[in-house]
């Protein structure tokens, strides 16, 4: 028979083991891997694969990741987050390529009660309606931001009159309402609203209303290998002005399809896509270069798109935040859980790759003027255009 020493010893190791697997911290990472969205979708998951590379443990916590694939579906978006939160007990949520999809997680993590670091950007009165409990930050720069900055390189540009074209979904939304906030400032007027969708092959009907309104500025609210319709279009018909654009647009897959087409093209976007450019006392140029050199190891291959970067961002936030929760409390925990979350909406002064960092309470979004610089594409290549 067993003494009772044996067995408290016995006891004893079982209990280390259990609270060395509840101290493990566990993140849950959806993005859009196949699908219309996958241009997209395959840089997040390669930064967060440099994320994990650049910081895989917490104040000696060792990360544990899981990731998934949406297939830039909604519905699938929301199967996942509900089954890293029921099944894999993850403690954050990050996550993911679309805006629709993105709004889908954010309401499970809601329902669930697990912070969520969104990779893109929300409405925020759709996701945290006034009153409610708040379970989501998000890292890319809000769209009324990422328009209003080009609206100024528009405006001193000497455009009058810029035409409009973009995804007929919740991100054309978000453009076009930052294009028309810039038009009630005087800054010049939009003369069209045209509209078309994700997996459309063709925009000729709506190139040829833009044409018809005669602008003398394109503004772009578009991303990836979709964004290059547009410009395509417009150089087939034969437009010569100007065509600008958000960061969306900054993807390797963008380039090569637009081509000659897109060459010229002026887009506010996170400071990251020019690191090396960067004076050196630029926030993002250190930290940038940082994320470069573990992008590289990590995927064996270099990388100047943005949207590889927002994960890393939203990796950083999440370690910040662990890093100061795990002094009081375990993961694996509703503790926890909650305690991160406060964490992340009390970020201060974080330098990330695209933004320093401030979020509070009943804020969504914690970016400023800093997290935006213009490109433009000279040769295939964007360069820093101060």
């Amino acid at each position: 028979m067993r003494s009772f020493k044996q067995l408290l010893t016995a006891s004893a190791a079982v209990l280390a083991l259990a609270t060395s697997a509840q101290a493990e911290i566990r993140i849950g990472f959806v993005t859009s891997l196949s699908g219309v969205a996958s241009s997209i979708g395959i840089p997040y998951g390669k930064g967060i694969n440099a994320a994990y590379e650049y910081r895989s443990e917490i104040s000696g916590e060792k990360i544990k990741l899981i990731q998934l694939d949406d297939g830039s579906d909604p519905s699938a978006a929301t199967r996942n987050a509900r089954k890293l939160i029921e099944e894999d007990k993850v403690d954050v949520l990050i996550g993911t390529a679309t805006v629709p999809s993105t709004m889908a997680m954010a309401a499970v993590a809601k329902e669930l009660k697990v912070p969520f670091v969104a990779l893109s950007p929300v409405q925020p009165n759709a996701v945290l309606p006034a009153g409610s409990e708040q379970w989501i930050i998000t890292v890319p720069q809000p769209p009324t931001l990422l328009v209003s900055v080009v609206a100024d390189r528009i405006a001193r540009d000497g455009v009058k009159n810029l035409g409009y074209i973009g995804y007929s979904d919740a991100w054309g939304d978000l453009v076009y309402g930052g294009a028309t906030a810039a038009e009630a400032n005087g800054k010049f007027k939009v003369t069209s609203n045209e509209r078309f969708a994700r997996t459309d092959t063709s925009v000729t009907g709506q190139i040829l209303k833009v044409m018809s309104s005669k602008p003398d500025g394109v503004l772009i609210g578009a991303s990836g290998t979709q964004g290059a319709l547009p410009p395509l279009t417009l150089g087939e018909r034969g437009y010569k002005g100007k065509i600008y654009g958000t960061v969306p647009l900054v993807n390797p897959d963008f380039v090569r399809v637009g081509g000659k087409a897109v060459e010229g093209i002026e887009v506010s976007a996170g400071p990251i896509v020019v690191a090396e450019q960067l004076p050196d006392g630029h926030f993002a140029k250190k930290i940038g270069l940082a994320f470069r050199a573990a992008y590289e190891k990590a995927n064996g291959a270099t990388t100047t798109d943005v949207f590889s970067a927002y994960s890393f961002d939203g990796w950083l936030l999440t370690a910040n935040a662990a890093e100061q929760v795990l002094k009081t409390t375990k993961p694996g925990t509703p503790e926890f859980r909650k305690a991160l979350m406060d964490a992340l909406m009390n970020t201060k002064e974080l330098a990330g790759t695209h933004a320093v960092y401030n979020f509070k309470p009943g804020a969504v979004y914690g970016v400023d003027n800093r997290s935006l610089v213009i490109v433009k594409l000279v040769n295939g290549k964007w360069t820093y255009a101060p």
